[in-house]
């Protein structure tokens, strides 16, 4: 978690610092051209208030009609192919600003159109940037066999440089089409494909904007929709690739932590012994052990029997016999039937197989447990005649 926290606020420091560093090098490219356009621009706007005598007002009007005329000069936008236009631009949030919905209900349709179209069509873009990349990966491996290299293993580093080549690529083509078909130099034409493709969508320049396309030409309109989906594809693919990599590192970090954290947990239940209280008030130690098998009383501690260990700790321990309780693997081996109680048991009906515990416990009175020797917890003593007659039994001392 501390790492995860690390990463999150270098992420955010990081972000900042390359917003400032933006901020200043887009201040010290833009900020002077910007004052000569205004200088420009106002000298232009006084030549035509002499020339033609408006207004301020007179053209104040002149510059709304203009700028309400401008999305008009492709043609009618809210037609079907410049509709179906403005819906590519909302779903996959290029967003030129070029048209927008003029009345009230097409801006509600267009608010809940955006909120159900964008997570679809990012989901769609990933599927396919999936499966694009499953098929490189694929060719590779083929071309690399073809080759007669010696291994063909497809690397990241392989796919990347795949990637970012098919990208290069999907721009150069698109710079290339728009350039000849919109009368842009191909620099302009570049700039508008990476723009579009990165869904940043200025706006400054928009193809089919220009003598009526969206109706004139349906040949160049069929492409530019084609070359916008299938570069966007691309682009996802290679996003996909790079990118989506490091936005889950998080989600990774906190799998794996959970992980270790049941693992850490299973390890304490199963390894550390647990003391336990009996109903009678006797203290035991118990092993938790794995489903399907039993929980073994290993050493009774008895009140009694400690007191009287603590007086004669000074003397030599006595020699005690073992004591071991025998588990049943075979249930057509147990004749008696099952008894409520569990000191009575003579042997386990589980057909599993189970782990006989042999242990020894020194200078403890016999007194307290019986003839047979076999302590509270045990189902079987070692010297019990149904021990004797089944020798086959699978046994294993600890």
């Amino acid at each position: 978690m501390k790492r995860q926290n690390l990463r999150t606020a270098a992420l955010i420091l990081c972000i900042f610092s390359y917003l400032l560093v933006g901020a200043a090098v887009f201040d010290a490219l833009e900020s002077e051209a910007e004052s000569g356009r205004k200088r420009l621009l106002e000298q232009k706007r006084g030549e035509l208030r002499r020339k033609y005598r408006f207004s301020a007002d007179d053209y104040r009007e002149l510059e709304r009609l203009v700028l309400q005329a401008e999305p008009h000069r492709a043609g009618r936008q809210w037609k079907f192919a410049g509709s179906f236009y403005f819906a590519i631009t909302v779903i996959t949030t290029i967003g030129y600003g070029h048209a927008a919905p003029g009345t009230d209900a097409g801006k509600v349709f267009c608010m809940f159109y955006a909120i159900l179209g964008i997570p679809l069509t990012l989901v769609m873009f990933q599927s396919l940037g999936e499966r694009m990349n499953t098929v490189v990966r694929l060719l590779l491996k083929k071309i690399k066999k073809c080759l007669g290299m010696r291994t063909t293993h497809v690397s990241m580093e392989n796919m990347v440089l795949v990637g970012f080549l098919s990208c290069m690529g999907t721009l150069c083509i698109g710079a290339a089409a728009f350039s000849y078909f919109e009368g842009w130099t191909f620099f302009h034409a570049y700039y508008y494909c990476f723009i579009t493709l990165t869904t940043i969508g200025f706006g400054d320049f928009v193809a089919l904007q220009k003598n009526e396309a969206l109706q004139k030409k349906p040949p160049y309109v069929a492409f530019s929709f084609m070359y916008i989906l299938v570069g966007l594809t691309v682009i996802g693919a290679f996003l996909n690739l790079v990118v989506l990599r490091f936005l889950t590192m998080n989600s990774e970090d906190e799998r794996r932590d959970a992980e270790e954290r049941a693992s850490l947990r299973r390890a304490r239940n199963n390894i550390h012994l647990k003391p336990k209280e009996d109903s009678q008030g006797n203290n035991a130690i118990f092993l938790p052990v794995e489903d399907r098998t039993s929980q073994m009383n290993l050493i009774p501690l008895i009140q009694e029997d400690t007191e009287r260990q603590r007086r004669q700790s000074a003397n030599s321990a006595a020699a005690v016999p073992s004591f071991c309780t025998c588990l049943c693997y075979r249930p057509q081996l147990c004749s008696s039937p099952v008894p409520s109680h569990p000191e009575t048991l003579s042997c386990h009906t589980n057909p599993v197989y189970y782990n006989s515990i042999s242990y020894k416990i020194d200078e403890v009175s016999l007194s307290t447990r019986g003839q047979t020797g076999s302590s509270p917890g045990s189902t079987l003593s070692s010297n019990s005649p149904r021990c004797r007659q089944h020798p086959r039994l699978r046994r294993k001392s600890i």
